[in-house]
């Protein structure tokens, strides 16, 4: 072969090969965009008029300049219309338009409709929700739109909606698209095709069953699997539904088990795309462009089909029919199982597939022509008929609506001057005659008519007889004197009324009519629409353009989806949920998030992913003065006593906590922090087997299901040791945990597990249990998480330059946006995401208001939100932005947030594709300056911390939360900075808690008395400086701050008593008259000055807060929410050298006046509260701090002023001592639940024990309380006093996780 032959070979070869890979790259599939109109003949197209037979729709061919250069009509308005016949049903995949050639008329918008039959019309709809698309700018430029999704169809209709407003209409077309090919069976009710595998198939993974249908018929059966061990799947139509049921045995009766339901409004004689596929694990069901999965029952996991029907269900007649006597009435179209075209296996008659009736191979189209209406300007007019002169009139029709009210038909009586009016109501239908403002007569028939289902409705009326029905079978009758005397004059107006012809008290009918009849004789809607018959507006006639906006529901979080005819509604209660679609989270994300807003501990409903997928959760929150604990229970928090068994080698513990999986996944995930205790106790029960041998327990730990963890608490994953083989402090120096000592004596090893991976602790296996003598006991604690590794992610912009940038936001139909910010500056962008023509933003636009905006394709949306202070306060403030198909919000702070509905009809999703800009924009202008923090975006936190690092001009973390937060610090608690977060101090308060909000309070008996020894003068002035109502000269006292709480009926009583090494004092009592008096007595050889509030009825038993405020000779005295009263001192003013303050019993009367000294000798009876002077809490002192200088004599029992209950009951319940066990047992075992460990006889006998026991120690408490004894320490009994009022924690949990947090280890 020549050299240039050879060449010409191989190049030629290499083309060949490029152009096999480049079909192999795009799937091989077939290019499908060949112009369609050029060649059709001039049959193939109408209109709804023309301007001229040279403006004829002929003539509407793009580039063609025949005629008058396109298609025109005679009017301009949006009743016109261009049709186009393609001959026979084809694959369209783009449209053109071109304006009317050297004019000035073209279109700027349009509709498209398709059909199969030249009636029945489908709008196409971009998103499944915009219906215009966009048309020309001049009459030259052809401009082109691709459909999304190829259409099938034989007609196609183009309904003019906007032109150029110097022009007319005018229009130029070409339709794209090929062939189309398929296999179709017409099933008329009574007939099916049965398809039978032939070879029993071997079983395989994946099974699929696809098809396309059309009906008009709201219910019927489309397919019916049979398999092994009589299971079947059925797949029905029910009321314009898809439903999927799962069978099970030859002998059920019932209709099965419901799998899935999806598709909404399929008996529209339109075709519908099914494909149901059976996967390994689960059942995929896909209707049009929606989709649902369900996990397979586990008795179809090696299921297949031995035999399927279609059309109707062809069984062994065993099983009940899901749908009894309701076949298939429509049409299928490639029908296909794993490949297998069965229509077309029918057609050629195998023996696979049994014929059962008359099944066609063409789909018959009964033509029924409907019309929408629309809006409130919609109305049908029509005349009435000559037969109507006996005085008989029937008027019936068909309607559909999701609106549960709307006139349907009025005419007026003018004999009787009067109307009649047929309309629905609280989607019933009601009849009403009316004259002269009176209703003579009212029925009423059917109910739930606003459900979108197609409803009949019937008027008949006869010389003495009015009737109205519904769906055939409901209905209402009055025998009446009332004719209705109508003829040919009668104007009859369907829908609603057109102009001063008729009156509509009522709403307009929104939805569709079809199968119009006056006296049995259908209208001829076409007629209508070709102005030859009545009149009429607003129409869209031959079509029923309902729409289910609820299908799919664009309701988030299991909220109810309802709807009207232009828009739906979701019902977010109870779903934890709230906003426009149920979108945002009602709850916090954490403990931590709702301590720093101000709760204490309690149970709350925690939502781990804020709008995310994982439901909100009841979680136990322990708000200690520096953390805010998430406490998850298990089934098994209790110590668990473990015998000895010769018949089972091992003890096996598996625990379900209250949270679900994903729930304790996230909770572990977004924590600082989480442990769990794990406690073994043990007598020769060895335990890791430690160091060499295998270990005889272990336990199972960490996400999903686990992994098997040999370390116990307190020690190191993978160590094998326990807690003191880390410390190296175990019992015996050969092992690495207590137990594994092997001692006939009881030992523990106890420990926190701390790491997170191997957390949570999800079973438990004990091995060394089966010895004679061997004992033990377990317990495993609840997961206690504390830290918010989201709330506290924070950035520092530091230059107006400076940015971060993320992977794209992709929030196409949902987007909430929420964050914190602080600043100095006056304006700023927060974020910022761009696509080619969408965008979001949110920014800083002034001092004081924030703007959120987008373009989602409808032009640009700006939402804003204008506050009354300043938001460039370098304070935290806090923005969330939301926007979703029905609205967008945005709120900033607690101010009343802003909305912005979305159009019925636009563009709904949020296309972007740049980076996420944080802080900053693309462009670098108008960055932001200051604070971002806890920065979610549709429940994700962006971790700016780590970004932050690795980004020049920003800092991770931000310093400053006092600024905010100072002010959640109550009864004078101090706020103190933290890298994540605050505290409280509450050393300066006289009460406790995380917020210096918890009263520290107890019940006094008269013998109780509560000194507080001031060792030194000086101590009283201490982190005290300047302020007003405290000043001091030296030793001197000038002022004070007195505030305190009582409960009492004792009258007259001593509230506090202060005095000084000089027989200077100052006394707070009640009188005998119940009023509050203060006495100060300031000069040793000076007389007492008694200052009387005139607030009385202060020993009533209830509880009084007291203020008073002296500096200097001004005295200012508060008592609840009385009026504040000020007094003035006459003798002195100084305080000097103060020797103790006492509470209760006062013990030395020297220097006290006679009546004094009696009112201190009888003590206080009653209950104080948050006692405090200046700096000094004394009572506070005396029950929490034992090293402070507080003498404590008599029985001082801690107690809640505000309550009525004690505090506790359950802890005190279930807290014992070494005092309370029965007789003498190794004080090394632990103690169990008597009900978990032993049998009931056993409890019993040990409860008499400790009863006894108890009340021989009571009485000796008792005699010894009675002695007067002075202590220098702290003395405080843990008593409930007989009089306590308090309330007891009703909630279990709330019990349990006391329990938890103070669980001690007793031993007998």
């Amino acid at each position: 072969m020549p050299l240039g032959s050879k060449r010409r070979v191989g190049i030629t070869a290499l083309i060949a090969s490029l152009l096999l890979l480049g079909s192999c790259g795009t799937g091989a599939e077939e290019v499908c965009d060949s112009p369609l109109v050029t060649n059709l003949p001039s049959s193939s197209f109408r209109s709804s008029a023309q301007l001229s037979s040279s403006h004829g729709p002929v003539f509407a061919k793009v580039n063609r300049r025949e005629g008058a250069g396109g298609w025109s009509p005679l009017l301009s308005d949006r009743y016109q219309w261009l049709e186009v016949d393609l001959g026979r049903r084809t694959k369209i995949t783009a449209v053109a338009t071109q304006g009317r050639y050297g004019s000035s008329d073209w279109l700027t918008a349009y509709l498209l409709m398709f059909s199969d039959t030249g009636h029945n019309w489908r709008q196409h709809r971009q998103e499944d929700s915009l219906g215009a698309f966009p048309g020309n700018s001049n009459a030259d430029t052809v401009v082109q739109y691709k459909l999304a999704q190829p259409v099938i169809a034989r007609f196609l209709r183009l309904i003019p909606l906007d032109w150029n407003p110097t022009g007319r209409i005018g229009l130029r077309l070409e339709i794209y698209g090929c062939r189309y090919t398929s296999d179709v069976a017409n099933f008329d009710g009574r007939s099916s095709l049965v398809y039978r595998l032939s070879v029993r198939p071997r079983w395989t993974a994946m099974e699929v069953i696809s098809l396309k249908f059309k009906t008009l018929k709201n219910s019927g059966t489309l397919l019916h699997g049979e398999g092994q061990r009589d299971h079947s799947l059925t797949l029905v139509l029910e009321k314009g539904r898809l439903l999927l049921y799962h069978q099970q045995g030859v002998s059920s009766n019932t209709g099965g088990q419901l799998l899935i339901s999806l598709g909404s409004l399929l008996d529209d004689q339109h075709w519908h795309r099914v494909k149901l596929e059976r996967l390994s694990t689960h059942l995929n069901l896909t209707v049009d462009k929606n989709a649902r999965q369900v996990h397979i029952p586990t008795e179809l996991s090696h299921w297949d089909i031995h035999q399927l029907s279609l059309g109707a269900v062809q069984s062994h007649g065993l099983q009940k029919p899901v749908l009894s006597n309701r076949n298939f009435h429509g049409c299928l179209e490639n029908l296909l199982y794993n490949d297998v075209n069965l229509i077309d296996l029918a057609k050629k008659s195998n023996h696979q597939v049994l014929v059962v009736g008359n099944v066609t191979f063409s789909c018959a189209e009964p033509v029924s022509v409907a019309m929408t209406f629309t809006n409130s300007q919609s109305f049908l007019q029509l005349p009435g008929l000559a037969s109507w002169s006996s005085g008989v009139v029937n008027v019936a029709m068909q309607f559909r609506t999701w609106n549960n009210a709307g006139l349907l038909l009025t005419f007026d009586l003018p004999q009787q001057e009067g109307s009649v009016w047929l309309y629905l109501s609280e989607a019933r239908l009601r009849l009403q005659i009316n004259k002269d403002g009176r209703t003579l007569l009212e029925l009423s028939a059917g109910s739930g008519l606003n459900d979108g289902q197609w409803h009949s409705v019937e008027l008949n009326s006869r010389l003495d007889h009015l009737s109205i029905t519904v769906d055939t079978d409901e209905g209402a009758t009055a025998h009446t004197s009332i004719p209705l005397p109508l003829n040919t004059h009668t104007q009859l107006f369907f829908g609603g009324c057109h102009g001063e012809e008729c009156t509509n008290p009522f709403k307009v009918f929104q939805g569709c009519m079809r199968l119009l009849a006056l006296d049995n004789q259908h209208v001829d809607v076409i007629k209508v629409q070709e102005r030859l018959l009545g009149n009429y507006s607003h129409l869209q006639i031959d079509m029923c353009g309902i729409v289910d906006r609820c299908s799919p529901s664009h309701c988030e979080h299991g909220g109810r989806c309802t709807q009207s005819w232009n828009t739906f509604h979701c019902n977010c209660s109870n779903s934890g949920y709230r906003g426009a679609t149920c979108h945002s989270s009602t709850y916090e994300q954490s403990c931590e998030a709702y301590k720093h807003k101000g709760n204490t501990s309690g149970h709350y409903y925690i939502d781990v992913d804020g709008s995310g997928p994982i439901k909100p959760q009841l979680i136990y929150c322990n708000m200690t003065d520096d953390r805010a604990w998430m406490v998850i229970q298990h089934n098994d928090t209790e110590l668990t006593r473990v015998h000895s068994s010769q018949e089972r080698n091992q003890h096996s513990a598996h625990f379900d906590y209250e949270s679900e999986e994903e729930q304790l996944t996230a909770i572990i995930s977004q924590s600082e922090h989480c442990e769990q205790e794990l406690s073994y106790h043990c007598r020769r029960s060895r335990l890791l087997n430690t160091p060499e041998g295998s270990p005889f327990s272990w336990w199972v730990g960490g996400p999903g299901p686990g992994q098997v963890q040999t370390h116990w608490g307190g020690a190191l994953p993978g160590s094998r040791q326990c807690a003191c083989g880390l410390q190296d402090n175990c019992l015996d120096s050969n092992h690495y945990c207590n137990c594994d000592a092997d001692y006939d004596q009881w030992a523990n090893d106890s420990g926190l597990l701390t790491h997170k991976e191997t957390l949570p602790v999800r079973s438990l296996v004990l091995g060394d249990i089966q010895r004679p003598g061997s004992e033990s006991a377990y317990r495993v604690g609840p997961l206690r998480c504390h830290g918010d590794n989201n709330l506290w992610n924070a950035a520092f912009f530091d230059t107006e330059t400076s940015y971060l940038h993320f992977p794209t936001f992709h929030g196409e139909l949902n987007a909430d946006i929420s964050f914190l910010f602080k600043t100095p500056s006056s304006s700023g962008v927060f974020l910022e995401n761009l696509g080619i023509k969408d965008f979001i933003r949110i920014e800083l636009s002034s001092s004081s208001e924030v703007v959120f905006s987008f373009d989602v394709g409808n032009g640009p949306v700006e939402v804003r939100v204008e506050t009354v202070v300043p938001l460039n306060d370098n304070r935290w403030h806090s923005v969330r932005a939301e926007r979703n198909v029905k609205e967008a919000s945005l709120r900033v702070d607690q101010f009343p947030s802003a909305r912005q509905q979305a159009p019925a009809d636009g563009h709904i999703h949020l296309q972007l594709n740049s980076q996420l800009f944080i802080g900053g924009t693309a462009s670098r202008q108008k960055g932001f300056l200051g604070c971002l923090r806890s920065l979610q975006l549709n429940g994700v936190t962006l971790d700016l911390v780590e970004r932050a690092k690795i980004t020049p001009g920003v800092r991770p973390g931000c310093p400053g939360h006092c600024s905010s937060y100072s002010s959640l610090c109550q009864n004078q608690g101090r706020c103190v900075e933290r890298d994540n977060g605050f505290t409280c101090d509450c050393s300066l308060s006289a009460y406790t808690g995380s917020f210096c909000h918890e009263e520290v309070s107890a019940t006094f008996k008269s013998t109780t008395s509560v000194s507080y020894i001031f060792s030194d003068p000086y101590e009283l002035s201490r982190n005290i400086s300047g302020s007003p109502s405290s000043i001091y000269s030296d030793m001197t006292l000038r002022g004070e701050n007195i505030s305190l709480s009582f409960r009492t009926s004792q009258s007259p009583a001593l509230l506090l008593y202060i005095n000084s090494f000089y027989r200077e004092y100052m006394a707070l009592l009640l009188n005998k008259h119940n009023e509050l008096e203060l006495r100060y007595k300031l000069h040793s050889s000076r007389d007492v000055e008694s200052l009387r509030s005139r607030v009385t009825n202060l020993a009533d038993g209830r509880l009084h807060t007291v203020t008073i405020r002296r500096l200097a000779d001004t005295v200012s005295v508060q008592i609840d929410e009385n009026d504040r009263e000020d007094f003035n001192l006459t003798s002195d003013v100084e305080f000097n050298s103060i020797k103790s303050l006492i509470i209760g019993r006062v013990q030395d009367l020297d220097g006290l006046d006679a009546e004094l000294a009696g009112l201190a000798s009888l003590g206080f009876t009653g209950c104080l509260s948050g006692v405090g002077f200046n700096s000094i809490s004394p009572l506070k002192a005396a029950l929490l701090h034992p090293d402070s200088p507080v003498i404590v004599s008599g029985r001082l029992a801690q107690s809640s002023c505000a309550s009525s209950i004690p505090a506790n009951p359950y802890a005190a319940g279930t807290t014992h001592s070494f005092s309370d066990q029965p007789g003498s047992v190794d004080p090394g075992q632990p103690l169990v639940n008597a009900i978990r460990s032993d049998s009931a006889l056993i409890g019993g006998v040990i409860a008499v024990v400790i009863f006894v026991t108890a009340s021989a120690l009571g009485i000796m408490a008792r005699f010894m309380c009675n002695r007067t004894e002075t202590y220098r320490k702290q003395d405080v009994k843990a008593v409930q006093p007989e009089d306590s009022h308090e309330l007891p924690y009703s909630s279990q949990a709330d019990s349990q996780s006391a329990l938890g947090e103070n669980r001690k280890e007793y031993f007998i």
